[in-house]
């Protein structure tokens, strides 16, 4: 079953499973930050990169199965599959909102 999410993640997370990185890019705030993989992305256009990036390395599909945190500071435990070493993976994604839009969001 998945969890209650506020809104901005659950449309990060459906726009995720996709390949559509403006969409993915359009959920965060002009200079939001994302960690992932030890990396750093700054502002939009970096993480709309990093959204390509990703995509052309690893196919893969997320599936939310926990929420803790509240609503300004969700953290997301989603189960992930895909083409990927490790392949599959339990992540956990925090995330940081603000103005209805993510600013921060830090996967491991």
């Amino acid at each position: 079953m998945r969890p209650d999410l506020p809104e901005i993640v659950a449309k990060y997370f459906a726009a995720a499973n996709t390949d559509a990185a403006d969409r993915i890019a359009a959920c965060f705030a002009p200079e939001a930050k994302v960690n992932d993989e030890k990396q750093d992305f700054v502002g939009r256009p970096a993480i709309r990169q990093w959204v390509i990036d990703t995509r052309k390395k690893y196919s893969f599909q997320s599936e939310p199965f926990e929420r803790q945190g509240d609503d300004a500071a969700p953290i997301v435990k989603a189960h992930v599959t895909g083409d990927f070493p490790g392949n599959p993976v339990d992540l956990t994604y925090r995330f940081t909102l603000s103005g209805g839009a993510i600013t921060t969001l830090s996967i491991s």
